[in-house]
């Protein structure tokens, strides 16, 4: 009995010291019986090796997890190339960054607006549209399909509303800043409608967005048949409740009589403007 222990133990002492990368059948024997103990593998390198490789097979799946990310972004971003929607809100992104360098008018997309055919459809008639207000009471988009029988027959009456940023003043025997029409009344008849109304410079308001406020206009009147596709966007950075600037489009349909796209700033010269309020210091 002891010396078929003994014979296990050395087996079992042999299996430790051996060679990692095979298999070994020991056999023990007893009364001229032969017996196979059992069948060890003890590969301490190889757990190693796996566990190793382990680590390195989970940094693989992490980065290759966040190419797919990346490139579900990039698909994405390509998807909003055709959404006239997700195009305006780019767009959007990066006006906001834009800051004032002395010029207050500047184009975008080389002055081509961004209308789809679609967009310049006439078949359903004039229409108009305005954004709802934001969880800030900010002002958002205004389109329109244009034609002169939505213009206003009746004299305007006197503006009430307050948009975000209202902290007028009077600034060199002028006020400050003007209740802003988006699409400006002389086009729609659009008047105290909160959706259309935002905090503007009067160097805003007039001359730079009245001189294509004009030229539209001014198109429309010529003939009934004349048709103008108009979006007005306040640019807003972050949550400032003063908007940096306004973009314009605007296209008429079947010609290019009327044909701009631009971005035009919300500055005063002398007035330095605190966007994220509407107070004001003179500069």
């Amino acid at each position: 009995m002891k010396h078929k222990n003994f014979t296990k133990f050395l087996a079992a002492s042999l299996l430790f010291s051996l060679s990692a990368s095979q298999i070994y059948t020991v056999e023990a024997s007893s009364n001229n019986d032969t017996k196979i103990v059992k069948n060890y593998k003890y590969d301490y390198s190889d757990q190693k090796e796996a566990s190793r490789l382990k680590k390195k097979n989970q940094k693989v799946e992490k980065k290759i997890s966040s190419l797919d990310k990346k490139i579900a972004d990039l698909q994405q971003q390509l998807k909003n190339y055709t959404n006239p929607n997700a195009v305006e809100s780019l767009s959007k992104q990066k006006l906001a960054t834009l800051d004032y360098d002395g010029k207050s008018v500047v184009n975008v997309n080389n002055n081509n607006p961004d209308f789809s055919k679609e967009d310049l459809d006439t078949s359903h008639g004039t229409w108009q549209k305005y954004g709802d207000l934001d969880s800030q009471n900010r002002v958002t988009a205004a389109n329109a399909l244009l034609n002169k029988s939505l213009m206003p027959k009746t004299k305007r009456e006197a503006l009430h509303v307050n948009p975000t940023g209202w902290h007028n003043k009077k600034v060199n025997h002028h006020w400050l800043f003007n209740r802003s029409h988006l699409i400006g009344y002389q086009l729609t008849g659009q008047n105290n409608n909160w959706k259309n109304l935002m905090t503007g410079t009067r160097h805003l308001n007039d001359p730079d967005m009245l001189i294509y406020e004009n030229e539209v206009a001014t198109y429309l009147k010529a003939s009934p048949s004349n048709y103008v596709r108009y979006r007005v966007t306040p640019i807003f950075r972050n949550n400032e409740l003063l908007a940096r600037g306004v973009e314009m489009e605007g296209q008429s349909v079947n010609s290019n009589d009327v044909h701009f796209h631009v971005y035009i700033f919300n500055v005063q010269k002398g007035v330095k403007l605190d966007y994220s309020t509407g107070n004001s210091k003179i500069s």
